[in-house]
């Protein structure tokens, strides 16, 4: 659990090309003001994807 006032926030990661929400993660606001890309498995899709941080 992230202390009170802490930069941490926790976020979700939705694939790109199917728009399916199936990870979560947490990042430093203060240190990564915009949004969260990473190269991750979509069991939707089968395949490794591009997942972008949603709000």
């Amino acid at each position: 659990m992230a202390k009170k006032g802490s930069p941490r926030i926790i976020i979700h990661l939705a694939c790109t090309e199917c728009k399916e929400r199936t990870y979560t993660t947490t990042k430093n606001k203060k240190n990564d003001p915009e949004r969260l890309e990473l190269r991750k498995y979509c069991p939707r899709c089968r395949t490794h994807r591009i997942h972008r941080e949603v709000r």
